[in-house]
């Protein structure tokens, strides 16, 4: 029998990414007393594009080898995707908040981006379930 792994390879970066979102609702709701607006929604803990990508990056190591070009593309993607979480949509995030306070008719959504800490958690988070769901896969 052939492992998750070698026959499904896209379905471990989904399986993290919509763990990952559940997680997100669960810490929100325990931190802040306010649950998560809902699925797919920009910033939180952790991090559903970080934990996505890595686990992306950590499939494609154990399919292909870190050698291997593929893993090349897959890496500066996650490179990419890691600081345009942190720096550009963390930006555009702030600019929400001032225009919220300018304006009084439309109100931006100022959840656009992560912290750094929210990154790390999602790099962790994603690399601790890739690596669990192809240990149980085996």
């Amino acid at each position: 029998m052939r492992s998750l792994l070698q026959e499904y390879i896209f379905l471990i970066p989904l399986f993290v990414g919509i763990f990952s979102e559940a997680v997100k609702i669960f810490t929100e709701g325990i931190q802040r007393g306010a649950w998560h607006e809902g699925l797919f929604r920009p910033g939180g803990m952790p991090s559903t594009h970080s934990a996505f990508v890595t686990a992306l990056l950590i499939v494609v190591a154990k399919k292909l080898g870190a050698d291997s070009t593929e893993f090349a593309i897959a890496f500066v993607f996650a490179c990419l995707v890691w600081y345009d979480a942190i720096s550009f949509r963390h930006a555009l995030g702030e600019q929400a908040k001032v225009l919220n306070r300018l304006q009084h008719w439309e109100h931006f959504s100022e959840r656009l981006g992560h912290s750094l800490k929210e990154v790390v958690g999602g790099i962790l988070f994603g690399a601790l379930v890739t690596m669990l769901v192809i240990w149980i896969s085996g």
